[in-house]
Order: C-alpha cells, then sequence, then structure tokens
C-alpha cells in the first residue's frame, strides 16, 4: 500500500521558519520516502505505507517536542503495491 502525507505545524512564523516547522521538514526529508514537496504553508510526501507511518511518527513527536502547538495532517491512500 503507498501512502500520500500532507502537513503544516503551526504556530506560523513568516519572518524566518519556526523550529518545529524546521524539524518537521528534515524528518520528512530523511526518511525514506518519494516524491517529496516542502513548502512554506504545507509539506507533502509519498511512499509505502511502513516508511510514510514511521515518518509520521517521528515528525508528530519532534515537532511537538520543538514547540508545535498544531500539526495538521491528512494521510491518504493512493495505491496499492501488493501483487
Amino acid at each position: 500500500m503507498r501512502l500520500r502525507v500532507e502537513f503544516t505545524t503551526e504556530p506560523f512564523d513568516l519572518d524566518e521558519a519556526p523550529a518545529h516547522a524546521v524539524v518537521a521538514r528534515e524528518v520528512i526529508q530523511a526518511a525514506d520516502l518519494d516524491a517529496v514537496d516542502v513548502g512554506p504553508f504545507g509539506n507533502t510526501a509519498e511512499g509505502g505505507a511502513d516508511e510514510v507511518l514511521t515518518a509520521v511518527d517521528s515528525l508528530l513527536r519532534k515537532a511537538l517536542a520543538s514547540g508545535a502547538t498544531r500539526v495538521s495532517l491528512q494521510l491518504n491512500v493512493i495505491g496499492d503495491d501488493t501483487p
């Protein structure tokens, strides 16, 4: 199964990326995921279910520990890799 995750962290800071946003992006960029796209107002990534769920767990834990007060997350099943 393949998944797509879309997420944002808050609070926003338009002058510079807050620590929780930087940490969340680093987690996603370091994970073994496909089609990673990070932006100022939202981030997306795709990959196998295990890889996405592992990255989401780490992202949530590290973003909250770095000061996030809200993490908005959407997870979609986009395909099934099993024969």
